[in-house]
C-alpha cells in the first residue's frame, strides 16, 4: 500500500466517523476499542472479529441513515442482536473494515390485545417479550435456553424455533410482518399483517432466515395466543426412540390440541447433567435406555380438565408398552427441574471435553431410525468416541454431540479427527433427506458444508436474490450465501 493510499483510507474513515457520528450521536456510535471487544466474539468462543466501529441505533430512522452512508461510502455492515447465535453469524471478519450494528437500543414492545399481536423493536429481548405478553394475559408461544439475551430480529433473521414448535411452529409461523431496512437504506414497511393479500410475493418471508444478509429487521410483528391456565410437565422412562415417537402419536392422537412440546433424550445426557449440576435428581427411579419430556397445556377453556386428560393418557400408555416408567410434576418448581434437565445437555457435555455439535434435522418419521443409524456410522469409525444424540422429537430436530475420549486435547482433535466426523455426519443427514442446520443458521460455521450439500440451483436462486438487494455485497459479508 503507497502511502498516497493510507492517508487517503485514513481520510475516509474520518469522514464515516464523523458522519456516523452526526447521525447516531454520542450514545449511539462506540469508538473505543474496550467498549466494542466484548462483541466481537461469538458465543461459543469460537470466532473473534475486528470492527471500525459499533453503531447502536435508537430508532428506524436512524438505522436507515446509517445503513445509506454504509451504502454510499462501500462500509460492510454486520448486525448483531444479543450475540448468542451458535455459528457466527453475528461476527465481523478479522480485517476491521466493517460497521458493527446493534439493535438493542430497539427494544420497544407494544401489545394490542385486540389482534393479539406485539410489535417489536428488533431489539427486543425474547425474556422481555414473554413478561410483555403475560402482563395482558397472553404469551409469545416460542422459547429456549438463551431467552435473556437472545433478540427478537435475532430470532427471525435465524428463523428461530425452540421447544414448541411442535404445536406453533418456527418463526416463520409466528412473524405476522415486519419493517426491514435494506441495504441502500430504504425501508421496506411490511407490517400490515393482513389476513388475505395476494399482492404478490410474501417479500417477508425471504427475510426470516437470511441471516442479516439481505437486510436488517427493524421492527417485528409477532403472533400472540392465550395464556396458559395451567400444564402438565411429564417425564417417561421409555426403551428406544422408536417407542418414543410411538409414544408421541400416541399422545398426539388423544391430545393434539394440548400438546405442547415433545423432547427426547438418552440415559448418557441424563447421567452428564447429573454430573453436572450439584442440585439436579434424577426424575424416575432405576435407569432407562430413553426418556421423554412431554409437555402439556391448556387454556382457561381446557384447564379444569386437562390433569385427568393427562393421567388418562399415561395409563393407556402404559398398558400399550409404551412407557416404563412416569412422573407428572407435582408443581411448577418441578416441571421447571424437569425443563433444566433437557436445557442443560449441550453445556453439561461440553464440560466433558472436545466435542463437535450437530443441528440437524430429518423427515419427523426417520428421526428415531437415523439416530440408531448415525450413532453406528459414527461408532464404526471412531469406536472410543462417545455418540449422545437428543431434540425435538416432533419437528425431526436432532442435536448430535461427537465427544473426543478423554484427555484430549480441543484443537488437536478437531483438525485431525473432529472436522472428518462432521463431515461424515454431514453427507449422511443429506443422504437421508435432512438439514445440515435446523435451527441455529449457517452462518460462517457451516458456510462451506452449505456449499458442498446445498441444491446447486437453490443456492442459485439464492444468489441472485442477495444480488438484487445487496448488489455491493454489504450486508453480512462472508455469511450464508
Amino acid at each position: 500500500m503507497t502511502e498516497h493510499s493510507t492517508i487517503e483510507r485514513a481520510n475516509s474513515q474520518d469522514d464515516f466517523l464523523e458522519e456516523a457520528g452526526r447521525i447516531l450521536g454520542k450514545k449511539g456510535l462506540v469508538t473505543d476499542a474496550d467498549d466494542i471487544e466484548p462483541w466481537l466474539t461469538d458465543w461459543r468462543g469460537r470466532y473473534t472479529g475486528a470492527a471500525r466501529a459499533l453503531a447502536q441505533p435508537a430508532d428506524t430512522k436512524e438505522l436507515s441513515e446509517i445503513l445509506a452512508l454504509c451504502s454510499r461510502l462501500g462500509v460492510p455492515v454486520v448486525a448483531q442482536g444479543g450475540n448468542s447465535g451458535m455459528v457466527g453469524g453475528a461476527t465481523p471478519d478479522g480485517t476491521g473494515t466493517a460497521l458493527l450494528l446493534s439493535t438493542r437500543r430497539m427494544n420497544a414492545i407494544q401489545v394490542d390485545a385486540d389482534t393479539m399481536t406485539a410489535t417489536c423493536g428488533a431489539g427486543a429481548v425474547l425474556q422481555t417479550l414473554h413478561e410483555a405478553a403475560e402482563a395482558q394475559d397472553m404469551r409469545f408461544p416460542l422459547s429456549l435456553g438463551g431467552k435473556g439475551s437472545a433478540t427478537v430480529g435475532g430470532l427471525v433473521s435465524t428463523n428461530a424455533g425452540g421447544t414448541q414448535v411442535l404445536r406453533h411452529g418456527v418463526m416463520r409461523a409466528l412473524v405476522a410482518g415486519l419493517e426491514v431496512v435494506l441495504a441502500s437504506g430504504d425501508v421496506l414497511d411490511l407490517t400490515s399483517h393482513l389476513k388475505k393479500d395476494n399482492r404478490g410475493f410474501d417479500l417477508k418471508q425471504m427475510f426470516i432466515g437470511s441471516e442479516g444478509t439481505l437486510g436488517v429487521v427493524s421492527r417485528v410483528v409477532v403472533q400472540l395466543s392465550p395464556a396458559v391456565a395451567d400444564r402438565r410437565v411429564v417425564i417417561a422412562g421409555i426403551a428406544s426412540a422408536q417407542d418414543a415417537r410411538r409414544l408421541m402419536q400416541h399422545c398426539q392422537s388423544a391430545m393434539a390440541d394440548a400438546l405442547e412440546g415433545f423432547e427426547i433424550m438418552p440415559q448418557s445426557c441424563l447421567d452428564a447433567v447429573l454430573d453436572y449440576l450439584p442440585d439436579a435428581q434424577a426424575p424416575l427411579e432405576g435407569r432407562h435406555p430413553w426418556y421423554a419430556l412431554m409437555e402439556f397445556v391448556a387454556d382457561k377453556e381446557g384447564a379444569d380438565t386437562l390433569g385427568d386428560q393427562v393421567e388418562k393418557v399415561l395409563m393407556d400408555a402404559f398398558e400399550a408398552e409404551l412407557v416404563s416408567d412416569a412422573v407428572i410434576a407435582a408443581n411448577e418448581t418441578q416441571a421447571e427441574a424437569f425443563w433444566q434437565l433437557r436445557e442443560t445437555i449441550s453445556p453439561a457435555e461440553r464440560a466433558k471435553g472436545p466435542a463437535m455439535q450437530h443441528d440437524i434435522s430429518v423427515p419427523v418419521s426417520k428421526m428415531p431410525e437415523f439416530i440408531d443409524a448415525i450413532t453406528e456410522l459414527v461408532h464404526a469409525e471412531h469406536p472410543d468416541h462417545e455418540v449422545a444424540a437428543f431434540g425435538h422429537l416432533g419437528d425431526g430436530n436432532v442435536h448430535l454431540h461427537v465427544i473426543a475420549p478423554p484427555g484430549s486435547d480441543t484443537r488437536t482433535w478437531e483438525r485431525e479427527k473432529g472436522k472428518a466426523i462432521s463431515a461424515q455426519v454431514y453427507r449422511a443427514v443429506t443422504d437421508w433427506g435432512g438439514s445440515i442446520s435446523a435451527e441455529h443458521g449457517i452462518g460462517q460455521d457451516k458456510l462451506q458444508v452449505l456449499r458442498d450439500t446445498y441444491d446447486p440451483v437453490a443456492l442459485s436462486v439464492m444468489r441472485k436474490v442477495k444480488a438484487a438487494l445487496d448488489p455491493d455485497g454489504l450486508l453480512n459479508p462472508g455469511k450464508l450465501v
